[in-house]
């Protein structure tokens, strides 16, 4: 293969011999051993949530609470605040509507894809 290579503004042709390189594959396993005991797989709980209901991006702690039933809020509008790992995260309205619950308090620790507030 011939290459052209440019040094210090000086341009250099260049031949180049290129092998290939032989790839060895590791060997492949099939089965899981001896082992003959078989366990059925692990199932996790998870709350219902309602199609109105504004849920915790992330996991982490209730800092303020902005809003309360009955409040009539706009899309966009910050509803409550969450910290985690030092960080303020703002929830905000997906879209406007009435507060018709919120589930938390301030203080709350929160999972991910937890119910905060409903709107409708």
């Amino acid at each position: 293969m011939k290459l052209t290579v440019t040094v210090n503004g000086i341009a250099y042709a260049v031949e180049v011999e290129v092998e290939e390189e032989r790839r060895q594959l590791g060997s492949i396993v099939f089965g899981g051993g001896g082992n003959a005991n078989h366990q059925e797989p692990a199932t996790a709980s998870v709350q219902g949530v309602s199609a109105n209901a504004v849920i915790a991006p992330l996991a982490g702690s209730v800092f303020k609470i902005l809003v309360n039933q009955g409040d009539e809020i706009e899309a966009g509008q910050v509803l409550l605040i969450l910290e985690a790992m030092k960080m303020e995260t703002e929830i905000t309205a997906p879209n406007a509507g009435v507060v018709t619950a919120v589930h938390v308090a301030v203080g709350d620790s929160v999972q991910g894809g937890q119910a905060l507030v409903e709107i409708e």
